[in-house]
């Protein structure tokens, strides 16, 4: 079996929604090269989680909620990369058809990244990590595809791209870069209630060169590579992880 390693020993990173699913893929694969690595959830404690949190440092924080996100980044002495992974579909089970409830998911999966992101811009631009300091977004097929049932989860993914070109821009005379990566269909938390119905699944499936749904791990290696030295005249760019899904059109 041929292998991918990363070196990122003694580097400071934040990855936000790390408990489970694909953030905690990339927190894992991160502290496996050396990092250290802070993650962020909304429950009290590490113990309230099913996974070993034990090797991250844990810090509470709802996204939605502007004093957190303002008290999280006052805590970050040091950073050299920031993974803007966490995000929500229907919060509280609520329909994105609603107004409301359209807000409410613009808040959670771009309004909280953007404010963190330039929150903890100075202390980003003091890195001195090979490459320059980076910011790593989450985005998603829904970024390119209409997914009906979610129109601000959507929206919201659909900006983090925009996002990400404009900082990228921004922020390249402050040795920060920034792109983002784009998961197509992966077995986490977030999903697991629709990959249950073969009804929405097959249509994916069947779309899918690869035949079949993705997995955290198999996300994490285009996160480190986009942070690392390897791609240090990269930036602006967002890197679709499908399986062959957008290939079709």
């Amino acid at each position: 079996m041929n292998s991918t390693t990363f070196n990122f020993t003694g580097s400071q990173v934040l990855v936000t929604g790390g408990s489970n699913g694909i953030g905690f893929a990339i927190a894992s694969a991160f502290a496996d090269a050396g990092a250290v690595v802070a993650i962020t959830g909304t429950r009290p404690a590490v113990s309230d989680y099913e996974n070993d949190l034990s090797r991250f440092t844990y810090r509470q924080c709802t996204m939605s909620d502007r004093q957190q996100i303002a008290d999280l980044a006052q805590s970050m002495n040091a950073l050299d990369v920031l993974v803007n992974n966490a995000g929500q579909v229907m919060p509280n089970g609520g329909n994105e058809y609603d107004p409301d409830v359209f807000e409410e998911t613009l808040q959670i999966n771009i309004s909280a990244a953007f404010r963190l992101t330039q929150l903890l811009k100075p202390v980003l631009s003091q890195s001195t990590l090979a490459g320059g300091a980076s910011v790593i977004n989450l985005a998603s097929l829904a970024s390119f595809f209409a997914v009906e049932f979610v129109p601000g989860y959507g929206a919201a993914k659909a900006a983090v791209v925009q996002m990400t070109k404009t900082l990228a821009v921004h922020y390249a005379g402050s040795n920060i870069r920034v792109n983002a990566v784009a998961p197509g269909l992966v077995a986490s938390n977030m999903t697991a209630p629709m990959l249950s119905f073969d009804a929405m699944t097959k249509p994916h499936l069947d779309r899918t060169p690869l035949n079949r749904i993705g997995l955290p791990d198999e996300i994490a290696p285009a996160v480190l590579f986009l942070a690392s030295q390897a791609s240090q005249f990269t930036t602006g760019h967002t890197m679709v992880v499908d399986g062959g899904f957008s290939a079709k059109g």
